[in-house]
C-alpha cells in the first residue's frame, strides 16, 4: 500500500516523463492552426472530454473563440476552423464520426493522442503524441501505474496549460488582461 507522498511522487513523474517527450515541432504545428482559425472546436469522451472542456475554457480566457461540440450554443463549423480531438487511441467512435463530419465542412482536424497510426490519422491534419501506454505499446511510451488511461487526461490537461501559456509568452500577453475574458458571473 502506497502513502499519499509515494503515489503523488508517482503521478508527477509519469505527467513530467510523458509531457517531457511531446514533440515541440507538433506542439508549434497545433499552436500554429488554433492562431489562424476563426473557431476553435474540442471533441472527446468521459475524462479526456473533461480535460478538452478546460482546455477550451483556458483558450477562452485568451480570447480564442472556442467550443465544445454539443454544447447548447454551438455554431456551425466552417473551413476557417479547428476541430481538436482529444482521443488516446484515435479509435473512439463518437471523435471519429464527428471528425469525419468536420472534414465535409472542409474545417482543418488536430487530433491528441497517443497512437500515430490510429483510424483518426485518416482525418487529422496535425497530430500531437502524448507517448503515454496505449493498446499497440509502441516504442517510446511512457508506462504509468495509475488506473485505466489517467495518465493520458492528466497529460493533455497540463498539455493545454502548457499551450496556452506559450500563446501569453509569443503573444506578449499581459497577464492583468486577461480578466476581461474570465466570467464574471460568479
Amino acid at each position: 500500500m502506497s502513502t499519499y507522498t509515494e503515489a503523488t511522487k508517482q503521478i508527477t513523474e509519469e505527467i513530467t516523463s510523458s509531457l517531457s517527450n511531446v514533440d515541440s515541432e507538433q506542439v508549434d504545428q497545433l499552436l500554429e492552426e488554433i492562431n489562424k482559425a476563426e473557431k476553435v472546436f474540442f471533441v472527446g469522451v468521459g475524462r479526456v472530454l473533461l480535460s478538452l472542456q478546460a482546455i477550451a475554457k483556458r483558450l477562452a480566457h485568451l480570447g480564442v473563440q472556442t467550443y465544445v461540440v454539443g454544447q447548447i450554443t454551438e455554431p456551425a463549423i466552417t473551413d476557417k476552423d479547428l476541430l481538436i480531438v482529444g482521443s488516446g487511441s484515435g479509435e473512439t467512435q463518437f471523435p471519429l464520426i464527428i471528425a469525419s463530419k468536420a472534414k465535409q465542412y472542409n474545417a482543418r482536424v488536430a487530433h491528441i493522442g497517443a497512437n500515430p497510426d490510429s483510424s483518426m490519422s485518416e482525418y487529422a491534419d496535425v497530430f500531437v503524441r502524448i507517448p503515454v501506454s496505449s493498446k499497440i505499446d509502441a516504442p517510446g511510451e511512457v508506462h504509468s501505474q495509475q488506473p485505466m488511461k489517467s495518465l493520458f487526461e492528466q497529460s493533455l490537461l497540463l498539455f493545454g496549460d502548457s499551450l496556452a501559456l506559450m500563446m501569453v509568452n509569443k503573444k506578449n500577453i499581459e497577464l492583468q488582461s486577461l480578466w476581461e475574458y474570465h466570467a464574471n458571473l460568479e
